[in-house]
């Protein structure tokens, strides 16, 4: 009888080692939230491709139509990370966790712009216009900041609070000057109003950054992981540098789109490669500088009516254990 027990604890306690080491052997997986943006598209790829796999974890892309749905999410701890611009981060309603931004995944050069209707030809010309930009979204800051570079206060315009999409339908019927869009919505009104793009964002060092970002608990507990993804994600971009064809047509097939659309959108960013990285988490650099210079821009023009957060945070040690590792 003493032996049966002892033979019945020992297998007991196999068991349990046996399932504690397959758990610890069990990839994580990782939650992170993204719309359809392009210049998200990336981690569509890496997943398909099975890069997160090969750093060692496993990823759930969780579609959002709602930005802000999305980096609500993330601080509120249901999922680990979001894609998203660094404006949304800044209007994330508050919570008991604080915002940090461990990647720029892109920065839009030329991908967002203003077009006008026909006879309309510089951004000086738009003083005293009427203009279609959502207020509170990343609209509105491309236009603040192209109103900037031309040395235009925001009161030197009216702005139509609309959609890209009803921005285009009320410049078509002249019932507005201009709009703030992006592409392919951008040339396209162009075209059908016969008008012109009077500005883009590669025409100035932009603000408008899409990045990752992830709370501030979960930064404390998951470090390693987010590093392995921040990894996976440059091996991806190191693809699209190598063999963008190939990830052009993987990303194409996934998001129903030709591989020519997705590679026009993408002429239109600066890809977040390990370089650019580099330029925005050095000490005192331009990420640290946009938020400042954001946060400047609405203060300038209160017409959103958004509280913005000043606890956005900014940490490069994620970002450092992955390029420690991706060293040969």
């Amino acid at each position: 009888m003493l032996r049966r027990i002892l033979l019945v604890l020992v297998t007991f306690v196999l068991i349990i080692i046996f399932s504690a080491c397959t758990q610890l052997q069990e990839p994580k997986t990782l939650r992170v939230g993204l719309n359809d943006w392009l210049g998200y598209a990336i981690a569509i790829y890496a997943k398909e491709a099975k890069l997160f796999e090969k750093h060692g974890i496993k990823v759930d892309l969780v579609e959002f139509s709602n930005q802000q749905d999305n980096i609500r999410a993330t601080i509120r701890g249901s999922q680990d990370m979001s894609f998203v611009t660094l404006w949304e981060v800044m209007q994330v309603d508050p919570s008991n966790d604080r915002p940090v931004v461990i990647l720029v995944s892109d920065i839009s050069h030329g991908s967002d712009g203003i077009v006008t209707r026909k006879g309309i030809n510089s951004l000086e010309d738009l003083k005293g216009k009427k203009v279609g930009a959502k207020l509170g979204t990343v609209a509105h800051l491309i236009l603040l900041e192209a109103l900037k570079s031309a040395q235009l206060k925001p009161e030197d315009i009216e702005i139509v609070s609309v959609s890209n999409e009803k921005g285009a339908e009320l410049l078509k019927s002249q019932a507005i000057d201009a709009a703030v869009m992006w592409q392919p919505l951008l040339s396209k009104t162009q075209v059908a109003t016969d008008g012109k793009i009077i500005f883009t964002t590669e025409d100035v060092d932009s603000l408008v950054l899409d990045t990752l970002v992830t709370g501030a608990k979960n930064l404390a507990l998951n470090k390693k992981n987010l590093a392995k993804f921040i990894a996976a994600w440059f091996d991806a971009i190191q693809d699209v540098e190598a063999t963008p064809d190939k990830v052009f047509n993987i990303i194409a097939t996934q998001i129903g789109e030709t591989k020519e659309s997705v590679s026009n959108g993408y002429k239109g960013i600066i890809k977040g490669n390990i370089a650019l990285n580099k330029r925005m988490f050095a000490m005192d650099g331009r990420l640290k500088q946009s938020i400042q210079e954001i946060k400047m821009l609405l203060q300038e023009d209160l017409r959103h009516s958004k509280i913005i957060r000043d606890d956005v945070d900014v940490n490069a040690e994620p970002l450092m254990m992955a390029l420690e590792g991706l060293r040969p």
